[in-house]
């Protein structure tokens, strides 16, 4: 934690190579973060791209006042992906088709994970925004209890909450989806 306040303050007064070590140990967190919620694997990468641009514009104006990097890095991006989403609309976005397939003896596994991510996206559609939100931060981008209830701005027993309410809906929604396909 120490190091990282380091490299931020050396960033803010215009250490380049200090935002560049920044930028290599968030950019895998932010880009599947951003990831899970567009799917779309290319877009995705330009998005984290342009979260890591407008951090290195504005790195400035952060304040490390109780508010870590990691969670300023997450506002940028869902502020992108609401951005994103305004722009794309409400026109339905389909699953990555990107999966490598081996060869013909893998085709069956792979159509099998293809077909289970296909049954989680549309549970999570289920869920509600914030719940969608925390399942993101917390599982695609690794943050933990306290890291996304400061991103989010909400308390950890919110975070908490919304977490263990959003699992059993899935579980919930999976489920029945299991049954009803048996």
């Amino acid at each position: 934690m120490q190091e990282e306040l380091n490299l931020v303050q050396r960033a803010r007064q215009g250490d380049h190579e200090a935002f560049a070590r920044l930028y290599e140990t968030h950019f895998d967190k932010i880009f599947r973060y951003v990831v899970l919620k567009i799917r779309n694997q290319a877009e995705a990468e330009d998005m984290t791209q342009q979260v890591f641009v407008k951090a290195f514009e504005s790195i400035g104006s952060y304040q490390m006042k109780g508010v870590p990097f990691t969670a300023w890095l997450y506002r940028i991006a869902h502020n992108q992906m609401v951005d994103y989403v305004r722009k794309e609309s409400k026109k339905p976005v389909p699953l990555d088709e990107s999966l490598p397939i081996r060869d013909d003896s893998d085709l069956e596994g792979e159509v099998e994970t293809k077909m289970e991510m296909e049954k989680v996206v549309l549970a999570t559609k289920q869920l509600t925004k914030a719940q969608r939100e925390v399942i993101s931060l917390r599982f695609a981008g690794g943050l933990s209890i306290t890291e996304a209830a400061k991103t989010m701005r909400k308390s950890e027993g919110a975070i908490k909450a919304l977490q263990h309410s959003a699992i059993l809906s899935l579980r919930k929604t999976l489920l029945a989806g299991e049954k009803g396909g048996e």
